[in-house]
């Protein structure tokens, strides 16, 4: 029963954004079998993530909502407060990737992967953030870095995905110093090739030549999150905040 009160979620609220499939689909399905109820926002609803939740027992539902639309993301914040009382736990994983090379690349492609990597997950974290300091809430916010804020994939070129998010782990760090004295714990993982129907549509080239730089020579599940996010989304991680947690299977460490 210790061990159930301290990893599990029973009785929490936790939102998932780009829940609608990979990292972000499984991830919401973990939280909701480890007792939480999840709330997915993505730009569309997510119906096949809802059912897989609620055909388990558990507890899911979803709201539309850009997460670049400071407007749309407040009213789906105030939504999730009005539907389910509390968030306690929000799981910021939206995200996008253009790989192309930087004299080639358009200025637009670099402001729209910013705008929905590290700029929708500031507003995302803002508006969460603002309903736990006001309603006294001691929550948990889980940032998805990359294990390339740290390092500089080969032999792909993403300067703009890099540089996003760098930012996220940065501006991770900052809440976290920010809103301590709310009780609120912000913290970013950092997984690095994960096999999900994204990295599907990856050239067969790349992941060649990636998997002679993974230590343990393989993509990781997105599975293999979960027991890493489970724990910063738990009471047991009281005293950990500020902290970017790398899931890569070895890869930063040479």
């Amino acid at each position: 029963m210790y061990l159930e009160e301290m990893f599990g979620l029973n009785g929490k609220v936790a939102i998932v954004t780009g829940g609608r499939r990979g990292i972000g689909q499984v991830v919401a399905c973990g939280l909701a079998k480890a007792g939480a109820e999840v709330v997915i926002f993505s730009r569309t609803l997510s119906p096949e993530t809802v059912k897989m939740i609620t055909d388990e027992g558990g507890k899911a539902y979803d709201i539309a909502v850009d997460v670049t639309d400071e407007k749309g993301v407040d009213e789906a914040v105030a939504e999730v407060m009005k539907r389910s009382g509390h968030i306690d736990v929000v799981f910021n994983n939206a995200g996008i990737c253009i790989h192309e090379d930087t004299l080639e690349a358009s200025i637009e492609d670099w402001r729209q992967v910013i705008d929905v990597n590290l700029t929708g997950e500031y507003i995302v974290a803002r508006a969460v953030g603002r309903a736990m300091i006001e309603n006294k809430i001691h929550g948990s916010i889980i940032n998805m870095g990359s294990m390339s804020g740290t390092i500089v994939n080969i032999p792909q070129w993403q300067a703009s995905y890099n540089a996003s998010k760098a930012g996220v782990i940065h501006m991770t760090k900052s809440l976290a110093i920010e809103w301590a004295e709310y009780g609120i714990r912000v913290n970013s993982l950092s997984p690095g090739y994960i096999g999900t129907p994204m990295s599907a549509d990856t050239p067969q080239e790349l992941k060649d030549a990636w998997m002679p730089l993974i230590p343990q020579h393989r993509m990781g599940k997105p599975e293999e999150l979960l027991p890493a996010i489970l724990y910063l989304a738990c009471d047991a991680a009281g005293y950990t905040t500020g902290s970017d947690v790398i899931v890569d299977g070895g890869y930063v460490s040479f």
